[in-house]
């Protein structure tokens, strides 16, 4: 069994404890996010038979990433070394992307402390039944799972963070919170201080049964059993207000919490109106730059999009018999919505059909805890008290994978934090979580196995470049078009000349 404030207090940990003060927040003038994978794994003894019996589980955290950045277009490069978006939770599924090539080498290496086991079809392999991973952010998800309606007894959005909210019982912080002093613009709409909670109580923390068997496919659709729903695309927030929340005490919905992130080209814009039209729901985004606009789609896009086709990506698939998905996410203390984070994250692509074989729309169990994470904007902005200077995002990111070697990564606009413009090209330079590092890692797994027992997708073909190694992985291809063609068909996706490195 295990519950959100036990995923959340095990990341704070993590947090507190393994990383590093390099690429943290400067204390009382920057604030970060927080993502992290925790891995579950269930006692020798459990009985398959009885999922909902209490049973004694490991919790570890396997992956982490913090930042709150992205680089602009004009700043991307086709070398692949250059990390485009550093957003917690990229960073952290990266940094995972990483763990999962280290497990996989372990497997081929026939070492038994490998996550993976041999799989039914030569070449590949599949996840232990008793293990599964829950997916932690210490915020929700920047893009539609943020829209959050706002009821009529809330403050208005854009406001300083106030005294009553941060020392509200609800909330426990990790870490010491002092009071806060009631200044400071509001400079990201998207962040946790203009967000301020919904005031009605929550509900405590459920625990959920390690029911392993939730990590399995959920590929409903060759049985038909997928029930028809509404598109929630084509609802306005003010449609939101009617159609996925309950005003208690029959409060009306006067207002949405702001996301930053924009429309993306092609789409119907937010009519930005005031009020609870401001934003239309649904849409795909990109995250916002400075003056320079980004390719990278929103947080709740990515998730979206992972909860379809899967968190290993293209290349990992390769020597997968069925991808990695995520049974659980758990959101830390931050304004929230259940109904706004079901329709985000699995709402948009629930009528996704004809997926291949593995591949299915995940019914992902979405938890938030009470425990707000210490280096969030709120937290430090309640501490700064009569600390003078501007209140900033910090600029650095940090990856860290449960890796033998070189575990810890810190990055700065997409390079390893110190690493001057005269070095920017040289082979060091990069961050170890970088499209070509990780092309590097999949190479080096894919030297260190004879040909005769390469998976079937790799045999008798002659790859050379990152795309091709990619488009090679034909199931995981035929599922991202699958999505794409019927749920997220204004994607953007970078040009070919940008995946042509070797």
């Amino acid at each position: 069994m295990w519950n959100a404030d036990e995923i959340a207090q095990l990341c704070y940990t993590h947090y507190g404890t393994k990383l590093p003060k390099q690429g943290k927040p400067e204390p009382n003038r920057e604030w970060t996010l927080l993502a992290a994978v925790v891995k579950i794994q269930s006692a020798a003894n459990w009985d398959f038979d009885s999922p909902d019996k209490r049973v004694q589980v490991t919790k570890e955290v396997v992956s982490m990433g913090t930042g709150t950045k992205c680089i602009g277009q004009s700043k991307m490069r086709k070398s692949g070394d250059i990390l485009n978006d550093s957003h917690a939770e990229i960073i952290a599924r990266r940094s995972f992307q990483r763990y999962l090539l280290h497990q996989l080498r372990l497997a081929a290496a026939l070492k038994e402390d490998s996550i993976f086991i041999p799989g039914t079809q030569r070449g590949l392999w599949k996840l232990r039944p008793d293990l599964f991973f829950v997916f932690f952010s210490s915020h929700t998800p920047c893009g539609d799972a943020s829209i959050i309606p706002m009821l009529e007894f809330e403050d208005q959005p854009c406001c300083p963070v106030s005294r009553d909210w941060v020392n509200s019982p609800s909330v426990v912080v990790s870490g010491n919170l002092e009071a806060p002093k009631n200044e400071g613009k509001c400079e990201d709409s998207d962040s946790p201080v203009t967000k301020k909670m919904k005031l009605e109580p929550e509900a405590p923390a459920r625990e959920v049964a390690s029911d392993v068997t939730h990590r399995q496919s959920f590929d409903k659709q060759e049985s038909g059993q997928i029930s028809p729903t509404v598109s929630s695309s084509n609802f306005t927030a003010e449609g939101l207000a009617t159609v996925t929340i309950t005003a208690p005490s029959g409060a009306k919905v006067v207002d949405v919490y702001r996301t930053g992130a924009k429309c993306v080209p092609g789409e119907a814009g937010d009519s930005g109106k005031p009020g609870p039209e401001y934003h239309q729901v649904g849409l795909l985004r990109v995250k916002p730059g400075r003056g320079d606009r980004t390719c990278s789609m929103s947080c709740s896009d990515k998730l979206a999009r992972w909860n379809v086709v899967g968190c290993q990506g293209a290349l990992l698939m390769h020597f997968l018999e069925e991808p990695i998905y995520l049974s659980a996410l758990v959101i830390g203390k931050c304004p929230y919505s259940q109904e706004v984070m079901q329709r985000a994250l699995i709402g948009r692509c629930r009528n996704v059909s004809a997926l291949p074989k593995g591949f299915g729309v995940q019914e992902l169990k979405i938890q938030q805890s009470d425990l707000l994470f210490e280096q969030s904007r709120c937290a430090v902005q309640a501490k700064r008290t009569d600390s003078p200077g501007r209140f900033v995002p910090c600029g650095a990111a940090i990856s860290w994978s449960a890796v033998s070697e070189q575990p810890l990564d810190v990055t700065a606009n997409g390079f390893p934090q110190g690493i001057t413009k005269k070095g920017i090209n040289n082979h060091q330079a990069r961050s170890r979580i970088s499209k070509v590092d990780l092309f590097r890692s999949f190479q080096k797994l894919l030297s260190s196995i004879s040909e005769d027992k390469w998976p079937d997708s790799l045999r008798g073909q002659k790859l050379e470049t990152y795309q091709e190694y990619k488009e090679a992985a034909s199931a995981y291809q035929e599922a991202w078009s699958a999505l794409r063609r019927q749920a997220f068909g204004s994607w953007i996706k970078n040009p070919p000349d940008y995946h042509q490195f070797k």
